[in-house]
């Protein structure tokens, strides 16, 4: 089977699987889910929507949050972790779309690259679910999955999301990846993955290589020594009586 094939086949697998694929972040605006994939470095998406939530009530509007003093923000956002840059990233970010993109976010690469703070994984989502563009969104339990699959022999995001364009049909990229996540939270989990249950094992190398490979052969128990003679001195043979 080759990688497209594989491709293929956890593709429809998944489609089987999760119908309905949807982002674990909530958000109404673009502008909302740019904050909250700048939130989810280093944290849940279920903590991120918690702090949006508080946010968002707050701030409601773009014009709002860009003007708000970082401090403010920080106190909102501050067990998120790394907060402290988050907030700045998250200031500077709403500024930048108000000043240089007529408060829309930026629908290439090139542009949401420039924002502060998101990187090829944030600008991939944004794509895929604000704009509809082909996007591959490398975040590690896609990383993870598709490498057991052996779509993918990196572990660098950008090496995994070039091997992953070459192989996904990108149509269907975008909700691949939501897909992945999906899976990767309710079956396919990192540390204790269930193989027996999983949709993907017909396509999965690491479930097949598993199921084939040649257990060791037991060791033969160790021969018992037998015990070691007695080295009590013979009986001496009785006197000769008279």
């Amino acid at each position: 089977m080759t990688k497209k094939q594989r491709a293929a086949m956890a593709v429809e697998l998944l489609e089987q699987a999760y119908p309905d694929p949807v982002c674990a972040l909530d958000y109404e605006q673009p502008y909302q889910l740019l904050i909250a994939v700048r939130l989810s470095a280093q944290c849940t998406d279920a903590r991120v929507n918690i702090i949006t939530r508080e946010l968002f009530a707050k701030y409601p509007t773009l014009e709002a949050i860009a003007a708000a003093p970082v401090a403010d923000i920080e106190d909102i956002i501050r067990s998120c972790g790394l907060y402290k840059t988050k907030a700045r990233d998250i200031s500077t970010m709403t500024k930048l779309l108000l000043t240089q993109h007529g408060g829309r976010v930026p629908d290439t690469m090139e542009a949401l690259l420039d924002l502060p703070g998101v990187g090829r994984k944030s600008a991939n989502l944004i794509l895929g679910d604000i704009y509809g563009q082909p996007a591959v969104v490398c975040d590690t339990h896609c990383i993870r999955i598709t490498g057991l699959l052996g779509l993918i022999d990196t572990k660098d995001p950008y090496k995994a999301e070039m091997q992953l364009r070459a192989c996904l049909p990108m149509d269907k990229a975008n909700d691949f990846c939501h897909r992945i996540v999906l899976h990767g939270r309710a079956v396919c989990i990192a540390r204790r993955p269930d193989c027996g249950a999983c949709v993907l094992a017909p396509c999965c190398k690491f479930f097949t290589g598993s199921q084939n490979a040649t257990k060791p052969k037991a060791k033969a128990p160790a021969k018992a020594k037998a015990p070691a003679k007695s080295k009590t001195a013979k009986p001496r043979p009785a006197a000769d009586t008279l």
